[in-house]
């Protein structure tokens, strides 16, 4: 089915729930869960795929089987990935998420332990071209990434160029495939209206991709529980949704999951774990992803 039609008939269905796009929109977001829950309430109760913590049998001591932890500073140093290799393993992290370089010494440190190692391609603009996001997925694969996290080309979208987006999706879903790797397609929601997420969204979906995910962490905004429904609307039951950037604690995993995330991709994965097991921890958040 063409991709503008999938658009058509998303909104049809959103608008058919009482989830107009534009009547009684607020002034800060078309459609955001903070300002407008009854509106994100019509969406789900379309028919969006709900995992809660429990209705998806996690327990708090599961949460941290839900995170990729995360580092994607430019000045993280060999230390610093030491440090996050170490707690991953410790805490049984789904994933560290480290930029491409740390792949090959992050896998010899995961080795053995039920950690797998996330990298990102494209990364953070996704303005490279689909012959080099491919080639960067062959090689991350080749050092010991077990999951791939890429940026689709945000431009390409925003000027209506699906079929350059498919093939650029499909230039990293395609190896990863072939190797069995996991990939997940970071849309960046926070710069899309949301036609422009759903056919993102299907263009993932229909490339084969395994996630959808949120955001970088380096964009004008990160996940929002309005973002993941959506998303988990349009991909349906079968695909992850992952939400990354700005979840910082506890309550804000406990929200994303709420939403349909089924991973999350957090700088702060620790203070989650601790939170979840009653720990007290410190008052502010870490910055960043």
């Amino acid at each position: 089915m063409d991709v503008r039609r999938i658009v058509e008939i998303i909104v049809e269905e959103m608008a058919a729930a009482g989830v107009a796009q534009h009547q009684h929109a607020c002034s800060c977001h078309g459609f955001l869960y903070d300002c407008c829950p009854d509106r994100v309430r019509g969406v789900l109760d379309a028919g969006a795929s709900r995992l809660g913590l429990h209705a998806s049998g996690a327990r708090p001591g599961d949460v941290a089987a839900l995170i990729d932890h995360t580092l994607l500073k430019p000045d993280a140093s060999r230390r610093d990935i030491e440090t996050l290799c170490r707690e991953a393993a410790d805490l049984g992290f789904a994933t560290v998420c480290i930029n491409p370089c740390w792949v090959r010494a992050a896998a010899k440190l995961l080795q053995g332990s039920r950690t797998a190692v996330c990298t990102v391609v494209g990364f953070p603009l996704g303005a490279t071209t689909a012959d080099v996001k491919h080639y960067e997925t062959r090689r991350a694969i080749f050092d010991g990434a077990a999951e791939i996290d890429m940026v689709i080309n945000i431009g390409a979208l925003k000027s209506g160029d699906l079929k350059l987006v498919e093939r650029d999706i499909a230039a990293v879903v395609g190896p990863c495939r072939e190797a069995g790797v996991v990939s997940k397609v970071i849309i960046e929601a926070a710069l899309l209206n949301d036609e422009e997420k759903i056919a993102a969204c299907s263009l993932s979906k229909a490339a084969g991709a395994d996630f959808v995910k949120t955001s970088t962490g380096f964009a004008s905004g990160g996940a929002t529980a309005a973002d993941v429904a959506l998303m988990r609307r349009v991909v349906g039951a079968d695909m992850g949704v992952k939400a990354a950037g700005g979840v910082r604690d506890y309550e804000g995993l406990k929200a994303m999951v709420a939403a349909g995330a089924t991973r999350v991709g957090a700088s702060a994965g620790v203070r989650i774990v601790q939170e979840s097991q009653g720990q007290k921890t410190a008052a502010s958040a870490p910055a960043g992803y």
